[in-house]
This record gives structure tokens, C-alpha cells and sequence, in this order.
């Protein structure tokens, strides 16, 4: 079920899940400096049940997040480094802030 396309994985779980790429919602509680001019931005998501690791691409032109927001990141790439999992964004991920609303119904 975990697995399933738009079924929100727990992050604890996305090591798990066996399929290569997982859509996950949690707040984004730390970010730090890129070390490379190809990364717009990298830090922590987490969720109750967990931490991971994420990368957003310069070249997937994304949305810049926030320390203190909560995000949806729907079809991000896991990638494994060092024994640890972590997800990145690509062209091909969305990103949805669930508490911002709509605009045009403010």
C-alpha cells in the first residue's frame, strides 16, 4: 500500500518502500548551505515517525521551502549514500504546501 502512486509514506518507512521514487509530507525543520552550485537547497523533512535527508536540484527549477513549513514532496527520487537513504527533488517532483491555501479563496 506504501508503495502505491500518491500514497504518502511515513519517512520513517521510505528506505523500505521498493520502488524508487515516494511521496512523503512532513515539516522541513533545518536547511543548510548547498556545497555545490547544481543544489538550490538541502536539509531536514521530517515527520512524526522520522528524518530524512533532502536535496533540491537547481536544475529542477522548484519552489524554494522554508525552515517551519510543512511540505508534500510527490514523486522525489530516493537515493542511498554512505549506508543512508535520503530524497531528492527532480524535474518531475511537485511540491504542495497543504497549510499556505489557495490564494484565490483568501
Amino acid at each position: 500500500m506504501k508503495a502505491a502512486p500518491r500514497a504518502i509514506v511515513p519517512i520513517a518507512d521510505v528506505p523500505d518502500v521498493p520502488v524508487g521514487e515516494v511521496t512523503i509530507q512532513g515539516e522541513i525543520t533545518q536547511l543548510w548551505d548547498p556545497s555545490d552550485t547544481s543544489i538550490s537547497q538541502v536539509g531536514l523533512i521530517e515527520d512524526d515517525s522520522g528524518k530524512i535527508k533532502l536535496t533540491i536540484w537547481e536544475a529542477s527549477r522548484k519552489t524554494v521551502v522554508s525552515e517551519g513549513e510543512t511540505v508534500r514532496f510527490r514523486a522525489v527520487k530516493k537515493n542511498w549514500y554512505e549506508g543512508r537513504c535520503s530524497i531528492a527533488l527532480t524535474g518531475w517532483s511537485d511540491i504542495h504546501f497543504p497549510e499556505r491555501g489557495r490564494w484565490w479563496e483568501a
